[in-house]
């Protein structure tokens, strides 16, 4: 698709979801899926709140599309290469890959999220904090880099720092239900800490 077409296509998605028309809205998501950029992001935001279920849970998809495009096919390639080797268990791997796409393009917010998770995933929070900092240095509405936060401050026995990220993911992605069991737990475990210090 021509740039003068996607260009075409995201300002008529982008028209037809302030128009209200729930079948046309499903429309406009999958379209911005498919040619957005990082500026249509705001407006998909808005779309994760919709009254239609189905608008809420594909423009969540269509967010991950856009942040996951980096208009570099060999940038691309790296990162279904590194997607496939965390999915196969070789995190080391997976790391150097996204190390590789990280230092071949640094603004790339998602090279730095996908290198934060395989840190995770190999138990180096130290990483991937520095990491997801990084992301939100160039995204900062990654609600996943956000939810990132809210797992590795929990897993380092900071329950009030967990909560506060995982709040904050929820408050750009209300539809996390994962996060909003998370936080609920949180609350009970709080709850429970301050009734054994009174």
């Amino acid at each position: 698709m021509s740039a003068t077409v996607r260009v075409f296509v995201a300002a008529l998605a982008l028209d037809v979801l302030k128009r209200g028309d729930p079948q046309l809205k499903r429309r406009a998501v999958l379209w911005l899926g498919d040619v957005g950029t990082m500026d249509d992001v705001p407006v998909l935001l808005v779309a994760l709140r919709d009254d239609d279920e189905w608008v809420r849970a594909v423009s969540e998809q269509s967010i991950w599309s856009i942040w996951g495009r980096s208009g570099d096919d060999r940038i691309d390639a790296l990162m279904r290469q590194g997607a496939q080797e965390m999915q196969a268990g070789l995190l080391k791997q997976a790391v150097a890959t996204f190390t590789r796409v990280v230092k071949a393009k640094p603004a790339f917010a998602e090279a730095w999220n996908k290198r934060a998770t395989a840190y995770w995933l190999l138990g180096d929070s130290k990483a991937s904090l520095a990491d997801c900092d990084e992301v939100m240095k160039r995204n900062p509405y990654h609600f996943g880099a956000l939810a990132g936060y809210g797992q590795i401050w929990f897993a380092r026995g900071e329950p009030e720092k967990s909560r506060e990220y995982f709040r904050k993911a929820l408050s750009l992605n209300p539809n996390m239900q994962g996060v909003a069991l998370n936080i609920e737990g949180l609350e009970q475990l709080l709850a429970e800490k301050r009734r054994r210090t009174i």
